[in-house]
């Protein structure tokens, strides 16, 4: 390398670029940024064709046993990106949302149908009489209910792969909201029309207001989970113990502190759905969703159905 008059340096031996050796682009000094990709990425112009999985160099250099795996493809003429690509897009915000949108529309037409449902038995089992007569005659049929109920209901609780499987998550869903139904008509045909009217307004107007209060609040109810779960074992030794010492003053206590609980439970429930809480659920979990706040309002009517009865005594 010389100097010449002008102050210009010139190279005594200059490199010589080919297909193999290309110059470095010209870019004004903006750093150039390869993105790396994953080593099984066939078409990718990083990589070769020989399937050795390594990426190339961005600048590389002339070798004889590696001139195939270097050839640098036409603008123009390159492959399609690979799907591993678009897969990160998958994860977005926006998409995350309609997802969870979904989600939420999903649970609550499931729910709502299970209402009607248990609606409908409660209606039958209190305005008809003959309906309210064979069940006083028959009582054993609450037990049998129960035990159809508690089969599907340990199924969907137990089993993880089970509920996400359709159509059987549905097929005992629904036998689970048939049997809870022909219970909670069980249980309503003891009672006057009027309290059972009563009793369902209540409910009706306390889960109305606990569902719109926990989807509009910051408030995180699911981290206060674990605490609910130990004041619903306390309340339920509580009522073990009502068994024994019957009391119309401690039914009243327990009945009052079973709607309270399970109304915070309705809440925790409730903002499991919108994922963005401390505690959330899978939107594959629509059938372990829609149970969960079916089971909490179903508890708060019979609880609130309780208090009207003993207060009335």
């Amino acid at each position: 390398m010389a100097q010449n008059k002008s102050g210009y340096t010139r190279l005594e031996n200059p490199p010589e670029f080919s297909a193999v050796n290309p110059p470095p682009p010209y870019n004004a000094g903006v750093p150039v940024v390869v993105r790396p990709a994953p080593p099984t990425a066939s078409g990718n112009p990083m990589y070769g064709q020989g399937g050795s999985g390594y990426p190339q160099h961005p600048y590389p250099t002339a070798a004889p046993h590696f001139t195939e795996a270097y050839q640098v493809d036409k603008p123009g003429h390159s492959d399609p990106p690979p799907e591993y690509e678009n897969k990160q897009f998958i994860g977005s915000g926006l998409d995350n949302e309609a997802v969870r949108r979904l989600f939420i529309r999903k649970v609550f037409s499931v729910l709502s149908l299970q209402l009607a449902v248990t609606c409908g038995f409660v209606a039958v089992f209190t305005f008809e009489p003959h309906v309210k007569l064979f069940v006083m005659q028959n009582a054993w049929t609450y037990w049998v209910g129960y035990v159809v109920f508690l089969v599907p209901y340990v199924v969907i609780l137990c089993c993880g792969e089970f509920r996400r499987t359709h159509p059987w998550n549905l097929v005992s869903l629904s036998i689970l909201t048939l049997a809870m139904s022909y219970m909670v008509g069980v249980i309503s045909s003891f009672y006057d029309t009027d309290i059972v009217m009563m009793a369902i307004g209540v409910t009706v107007l306390v889960c109305f207001t606990v569902i719109v209060f926990s989807l509009q609040t910051r408030y995180d109810f699911t981290s206060c989970y674990g605490v609910l779960f130990v004041c619903f074992i306390v309340v339920l030794f509580f009522g073990i113990l009502c068994i024994f010492l019957y009391n119309r003053i401690l039914d009243l206590i327990y009945a009052s502190l079973g709607a309270l609980i399970f109304t915070c439970f309705l809440a925790v429930d409730t903002q499991l759905l919108l994922g963005n809480k401390t505690l959330s659920l899978s939107p594959e979990e629509h059938v372990f969703a829609a149970l969960n706040l079916y089971l909490d309002i179903i508890q708060i009517f019979l609880y609130i159905l309780r208090i009207f009865g003993k207060s009335r005594g």
